[in-house]
């Protein structure tokens, strides 16, 4: 059993999810962690949730789509959405985006705060993004390990999203009592390796992160939940270890983060 711990399958045209759920399956990746990005998206990955027993529910808003300060029923309406089901099990999306043409950092770091007082109250991990220019070069993530660390988001747990980063930002995270969550970045960028055969599975989670990508000319070059097997198997290389032991322990990492039971 495999577990894809970020995905937008709200992103994906409503007549798709079905066969992206089946093909995961398929590749025996039998959960989903369908992650949000706007309200609108939130609603969707609930009620996607509701629909497809492998699949549960990140609500939240992503960094890159906030143009104003959120309102304040925002805060009322994310509750409202993990009241609503025993199916949503994290705030996902959230976080801080240090590129050049992200939304202005105060910006992002009011409803970054929002999202973390809100998983607090709501008792949920956080599922965090911290996307910088240079992704193996450490410096601006400590900015958003800041943030975690005065919310006191650690004593919930969570996840650093689509992780590129360097091995001293893997550990920061690790020590602010999040998981490091690896995805195909790991098949192609040449300083992860070694970052990943350094650090112990005990906290790795796997991913994705997949949504449409219509630049690609063939559909069947996007990348799904399917493909969760081939960062496993990657890992496992870099381990020295048996696939199966990658599987059962990131696996057991997130039932024991999500609470999910089985």
């Amino acid at each position: 059993m495999l577990i894809d711990s970020h995905v937008h399958l709200a992103s994906y045209d409503s007549h798709e999810v079905s066969e992206i759920v089946r093909r995961a399956s398929d590749a025996k990746v039998d959960v989903i962690i369908t992650a949000s990005t706007t309200l609108e998206s939130s609603r969707q990955s609930v009620e996607l949730a509701r629909i497809f027993p492998t699949v549960y529910a990140g609500i939240g808003i992503h960094p890159n789509r906030l143009r104003e300060p959120l309102a304040p029923d925002a805060y009322d309406t994310l509750r409202e959405l993990a009241a609503s089901s025993p199916r949503v099990v994290a705030i996902s999306e959230t976080g801080l985006d240090f590129l050049p043409n992200a939304p202005n950092r105060s910006l992002q770091e009011e409803a970054f705060r929002f999202q973390l007082r809100l998983a607090r109250e709501l008792g949920l991990p956080v599922n965090w993004h911290s996307q910088v220019p240079e992704p193996g070069v450490p410096g601006l993530h400590s900015e958003t390990l800041r943030v975690l660390k005065e919310e006191g988001a650690g004593e919930l747990g969570g996840v650093m999203h689509y992780f590129q980063a360097d091995e001293s930002t893997a550990w920061a995270a690790i020590e602010g009592g999040f998981y490091i969550s690896f995805a195909k970045p790991l098949l192609r960028l040449p300083h992860l390796p070694e970052v990943a055969r350094r650090i112990p599975l005990e906290h790795i989670v796997l991913e994705t992160d997949a949504g449409p990508q219509r630049w690609k000319d063939n559909r069947e070059d996007w990348t799904e939940p399917k493909d969760i097997p081939l960062i496993a198997e990657r890992l496992a290389e870099l381990k020295g270890v048996p696939v199966e032991e990658v599987a059962r322990v990131t696996t057991a990492n997130l039932k024991r983060l999500l609470r999910l039971g089985g």
